[in-house]
């Protein structure tokens, strides 16, 4: 009868999600995703319920699948997978009914059968080696060191400070605080020991209840040495073909055995059962504000040099361990405007270095030629231009055909063997557009950083994740000119991700105003436990599951200014450019005197030259003069039917009417679709330009601007070192045919983008 009623409850919460997928619920949009979180936290109270649970989940994908409610297979399926993760003691029948359903998918199109393939493989493994998807997830995810399972994993969360108040940052960092108050590297591996004796030795089920004391009561040193023991034999296993699970499972009874001989028997006798489980700990997260242009990149490279992340470290001070960054940062400065690598490609002899036409020989120009980076000739070896080959293509064909439709779906490449990548960084960013914008603008220093020296690529894998947050008021400073749009208009990407992933939608939107208003609840003295955290468990949820990306279009924009002596500035964005006219106000002695004053219109003449683009990829130049008012340039569509990787260019034009009454004129907005167009104002009249909706990234006394799609800094690299040994002027020959041409910025979601 209990579990009759415990099947009752499941069935209705999962309908209840459903219902939710369907948003039959609009009055409660506001506390979407709160379904999910509780279904989840009452296999944490219970995971003996876990069976239950995924037998129901199982009959609705089924039914989902036989009725074609495909808008309902991913939602449940990771609810299922993360069901059990966290459960033991599945039984054989369940998993091979969740096989049999994940291979089906793999008829469907992405992204069904991408996620249906990864989590078949994932069953296989675990079915092969009962809780190794629990092992290996902890193992990484708290960097717990051991030889057999080497990999690790880090989430780094940066937030803006000039775009997030003090209170919400500081409420972040005091969940976080209290979600990994419980998770030392002792209590992480005692996790996965108790996980793997009760996941394998069901005849010693009575002992196995004891173990927690046991191991508790035991010194550090030997729970690691226990800890080693498990991690091997489960790599053991998953490594050697021939290893049959019996032999697995009397590898692990040994471990046990032993333990319990070296234990004292009145600690097994005096231990109370415990009724709560085996906890999952969340990710580990280190807390950044991100204030400094370059803090990502060099965190980055704090993350490979330093050893292995334990409960000893602080994961939320910002006072790091120092690192000398002289080496990198001065090649770096060193590069950014004279070539591209330090390897040195020619002899060394004075009289051999390269002399710029029309050069005046002057002292100071003599002693900066003069001046070389200490190195020595070296031909370039084909690992660094196959880590670019990896990290570049992020899962795509090699060399991308000219689709207009966004990409989306599995990750990046597997690497080859000699350099395969033990560490991966979760980059979590918190925020609206503009700090997407910033976030475009890091990822592009880093991939030019690594086009110049390889040093993150081949050994560290990075993920990007958002989480959208909007404060009521957002905070800007009094002083600021530009006016900012409205909070609806500031999360464009993020509803762009909830359009094209419900499950995004449900799961990581709702915490868009929902982060704010935990920065205004009051502090608990009771909220020292970490079992009911909203915001730290849904984030840990989006990072362990959200693991296809969207690929969005990074452009480059060239700005020239009013002023002839300013050098034109370059820079990119990812969202939006606005383009503001300033106010035309003529001087009264410009006016004829004699003649009747006429209408004066708004706006400014401008010219536009741009490729048209069309849905039969081709493209067709246009040229055409508009007076406008002002025009904004959109990288995100509005919706999904014209799902196209182009701008739309919304021009505000003024069109003159004439009547009875005399002349005068209305505003009528224009659409463009191009990737690549030229502006520039015929009456030498400047302009202002605001890059991703942020007041920082202004410029004024703008009178022309190109833009077009950000190249990739790898192929731009490879390309120069064709044209310096070829006098072809082809692009792709080389090794540039094989890298892709454009710069692309992922995000990960639940499902990519679902056709």
């Amino acid at each position: 009868m209990e579990n009759q009623e415990v099947e009752s409850d499941f069935l209705r919460s999962v309908h209840a999600l459903l219902r939710e997928l369907d948003g039959h619920h609009p009055a409660f949009q506001s506390e979407r995703g709160m379904l999910r979180w509780t279904l989840h936290k009452k296999i944490d109270r219970n995971p003996s319920n876990g069976a239950i649970l995924i037998k129901i989940l199982v009959k609705e994908l089924e039914r989902a699948e036989r009725f074609n409610y495909h808008h309902y297979i991913i939602p449940l399926l990771h609810t299922l997978m993360y069901t059990m993760i966290k459960a033991p003691c599945i039984p054989d029948e369940l998993y091979g009914r969740v096989y049999d359903f994940c291979k089906k998918l793999l008829t469907l199109p992405k992204p069904y059968c991408t996620i249906g393939l990864e989590y078949a493989r994932q069953l296989k493994l675990e079915r092969m080696m009962p809780g190794v998807l629990y092992q290996r997830m902890v193992s990484a995810e708290q960097s717990l060191k051991n030889n057999s399972f080497p990999y690790q994993e880090k989430v780094f969360m940066f937030a803006d400070p000039d775009l997030l108040s003090v209170s919400v940052c500081q409420a972040l960092i005091e969940e976080i605080k209290t979600a990994q108050m419980a998770q030392c590297a002792r209590s992480c591996m005692l996790y996965v020991i108790e996980r793997a004796f009760q996941t394998l030795l069901k005849e010693e089920q009575r002992d196995v209840r004891n173990l927690h004391s046991i191991l508790q009561a035991m010194p550090l040193d030997v729970t690691e040495l226990c800890f080693q023991q498990v991690m091997a034999a489960i790599e053991h296993t998953g490594r050697t073909v021939n290893v049959e699970y019996n032999q697995y499972v009397e590898e692990v009874r040994k471990i046990y055995t032993t333990l319990l001989s070296t234990s004292g028997e009145d600690v097994q006798k005096d231990e109370v059962e415990r009724s709560s489980g085996i906890p999952l700990p969340n990710p580990r997260i280190s807390f950044h504000l991100w204030k400094d242009e370059d803090q990502l990149w060099k965190e980055l490279v704090l993350f490979l040099r330093s050893p292995s992340q334990s409960c000893e470290q602080d994961s939320l001070n910002p006072e790091l361990d120092s690192f000398e960054f002289q080496d990198l940062l001065s090649e770096y400065d060193y590069c950014e405007h004279t070539r591209f690598s330090v390897l040195s490609n020619d002899s060394g002899i004075e009289r051999d270095l390269a002399m710029p036409s029309n050069e005046i020989c002057t002292a100071e120009a003599e002693r900066s030629r003069l001046q070389r980076k200490g190195c020595m000739k070296k031909k370039g070896t084909s690992l660094d231009s196959l880590s670019f080959l990896q990290s570049g293509c992020s899962g795509q064909e090699t060399k991308p055909t000219e689709k207009l439709h966004r990409k989306s779906g599995c990750s990046t490449m597997e690497p080859l063997a000699p350099m395969k990548r033990l560490h991966t960084a979760r980059v979590l960013v918190l925020g609206d557009d503009r700090v997407l914008g910033r976030l475009a603008q890091a990822y592009y220093s880093l991939r030019k950083r690594e086009s110049r020296r390889t040093f993150l690529t081949r050994r560290l894998k990075v993920e990007f994740y958002y989480v959208p947050v909007a404060e009521e008021q957002p905070t800007t400073s009094p002083a600021e000119e530009y006016a900012l749009p409205d909070q609806t208009e500031l999360c464009e990407l993020a509803a762009y991700l909830g359009r094209a992933d419900p499950w995004y939608e449900s799961n990581i939107n709702t915490l868009c105003h929902m982060i704010p208003k935990l920065a205004t609840m009051p502090i608990s003295p009771s909220k020292a436990s970490a079992s009911d955290l909203f915001i730290t468990d849904v984030i840990a949820y989006y990072l362990r599951l959200g693991l296809q990306p969207v690929f969005f279009q990074v452009y480059a924009v060239k700005l020239f200014f009013s002023n002839a002596t300013l050098e034109p500035a370059e820079d990119i964005f990812l969202i939006e450019l606005n383009i503001m006219l300033e106010e035309f106000n003529p001087p009264s002695d410009s006016l004829p005197v004699k003649k009747k004053p006429t209408t004066e219109v708004p706006g400014t003449d401008l010219t536009l030259l741009y490729k048209k683009v069309l849905l039969s990829n081709r493209e067709k130049d246009e040229s055409v003069s508009v007076r406008s008012t002002g025009l904004i340039m959109k990288a995100i569509p509005s919706n999904e039917i014209e799902d196209l990787v182009c701008l739309s260019v919304n021009v505000a034009e003024v069109v003159k009417i004439s009547n009875l009454s005399g002349r005068s004129y209305s505003l009528v907005t224009n659409t463009i679709r191009t990737r690549n167009i030229k502006l520039r104002s015929t009456e030498q009249r400047s302009f202002t330009v605001c890059l991703d909706k942020d007041s920082r990234r202004v410029y004024k006394n703008v009178i022309s601007i190109e833009v077009f799609p950000c190249l990739e800094p790898s192929y731009c690299l490879q390309r120069t070192k064709n044209r310096q040994t070829s006098l072809q002027e082809e692009e792709d020959v080389g090794l540039a045919k094989y890298l892709p041409k454009s710069l692309l910025l992922p995000i990960n979601t639940f499902a990519g983008i679902i056709q």
